[in-house]
């Protein structure tokens, strides 16, 4: 998957954070010492780091690309997994957090989009189904 990429890659700084929340804040710390960060999260963890997206990122205009795997996107996963699954994208757009959903066909618009709201100082999510990364992507 996408950590094993990053772990083999030892040019790219990869720092583990033990909840969410403290990586938003991570991030939010890499940015102003003037690094572009990348957040890795399971969607799970939406819900504890909303708040620090509202009260950190929204308000100051900290970007961060957010790539998160989309646990129970199908329906068929673990019935925790199955209730953020179903709820993920309404989350994010009551928090007026954009974001889509990558896939083969929108990579290159999602990651230009991305990179268009990150200049305007925001927080952009790539949602990415299971196993993308194990494909070759």
């Amino acid at each position: 998957g996408l950590i094993q990429i990053i772990d083999n890659a030892p040019e790219t700084p990869y720092f583990p954070a033990v909840r969410e929340d403290a990586a938003v804040g991570l991030c939010a710390g890499a940015y102003l010492a003037g690094k572009l960060p990348v957040l890795l999260m399971q969607n799970s963890g939406l819900g504890y780091c909303l708040n620090a997206f509202t009260s950190l990122n929204l308000i100051y205009k900290i970007p961060v690309l957010v790539i998160m795997s989309w646990r129970g996107e199908d329906g068929s996963d673990a019935p925790e997994h199955i209730i953020m699954g179903e709820i993920n994208q309404n989350l994010l757009k009551t928090f007026s957090m954009e974001y889509s959903v990558l896939s083969n066909e929108n990579y290159q618009e999602s990651l230009n989009t991305a990179c268009q709201r990150i200049e305007k100082g925001l927080p952009y999510t790539l949602l990415v189904g299971k196993g993308y990364f194990n494909e070759g992507h």
